[in-house]
């Protein structure tokens, strides 16, 4: 099953010329699950190859406006769809008041919108996955999110199923479910005659902004994909720390110290182009990017290789037209 991020936006605090603020967006086979919503986020998938889909649900990872400003006008947007399909969102203590005030700006809706606020601790159970909501360090009521996929069965093998005369069909695919199977001379076969060694799912940690915190690491332990906040360079170490934020080299020492996969930075100063950020963490931890927006970062499953940067990934193959302002006029 595929599985990457596109990055909506990678900007901290205010949109710039060529970054937008936090948004992005996790993809897994039909899945679409977008965490944060900055202002304009509906209109960056728009203007991505992906345009706007009918999501079911949305992450904020907490209150800043930079993180939540896109959400007014991209529910109201589905509701000018006659959308009916419900949508939730899910957030952390704090997300129900943030939504009554808001409803005097979205107005009355053509659809649901439930909400949940989530804890530390707590875990959403879907088919193949769980998403870990888990504390982070921000100075205000926050939370980082883990998707963690199942443990997947072993490698199935041909030979020994051959050799043991499981036939071609049904039985060979329950085998590969992890089901026992009864074979038409009686023999009960159970997975383990003919699967391998079982194989781990992969994880993507999102933290969010936060300053460097041990639940990160934790959590990050082994991880594919390490989405790490990196507002500021180690020259700004103590505004960092006054801002409850990170700096590159800090997010590439927890990455080095979790034994993660791949490490991407976002939440990227304006005062910064991003690969000054790039160096001082690759300098530590070498496996690192600086994503872009519309940038996608693929994550396959270990055994068919690394997880990879591709870089405008999600821009549409032509520039979406410009619209006179006097057309139809």
């Amino acid at each position: 099953m595929d599985l990457d991020i596109i990055f909506l936006g990678t900007s901290a605090s205010a949109p710039t010329a060529r970054r937008a603020p936090a948004a992005l967006l996790v993809r897994r086979g039909g899945e679409r699950l977008l965490f944060d919503c900055a202002e304009g986020t509906q209109r960056q998938l728009m203007r991505s190859s992906i345009g706007l889909p009918d999501l079911e649900e949305v992450f904020l990872s907490h209150f800043h406006a930079d993180h939540y400003l896109g959400l007014p006008g991209m529910l109201k947007t589905f509701s000018l769809r006659q959308r009916e399909l419900p949508l939730t969102v899910y957030g952390p203590p704090g997300l129900g008041d943030l939504h009554a005030s808001l409803k005097r700006v979205i107005g009355k809706l053509s659809y649901p919108v439930e909400i949940e606020e989530l804890r530390a601790g707590e875990a959403l159970q879907r088919d193949g996955y769980r998403i870990l909501a888990f504390p982070v360090h921000h100075g205000v009521s926050a939370l980082g999110y883990a998707i963690v996929e199942d443990v997947r069965p072993g490698r199935f093998d041909v030979e020994a199923a051959d050799a043991l005369g499981v036939p071609a069909g049904p039985e060979r695919g329950a085998l590969q479910r992890g089901e026992s199977v009864t074979l038409p001379d009686g023999r009960v076969l159970t997975p383990d005659t003919v699967l391998g060694e079982a194989r781990p799912g992969r994880s993507i940690v999102i933290p969010g902004d936060t300053a460097p915190v041990e639940t990160v690491r934790v959590l990050a332990q082994g991880a594919d994909l390490l989405i790490h906040e990196a507002t500021f360079s180690e020259e700004e170490h103590d505004r960092a720390a006054e801002t409850f934020h990170s700096t590159a080299r800090q997010a590439a020492e927890i990455a080095l110290a979790a034994g993660v996969r791949l490490l991407a930075l976002t939440h990227v100063s304006p005062r910064y182009f991003g690969k000054e950020l790039a160096e001082e963490a690759c300098a530590v931890f070498p496996a690192t990017v600086v994503p872009r927006d519309f940038d996608v970062i693929e994550v396959p499953f270990a055994e068919r290789g690394e997880p990879r940067l591709v870089k405008s990934g999600a821009r549409p193959e032509r520039p979406v037209p410009l619209v006179s302002d006097t057309e139809g006029v």
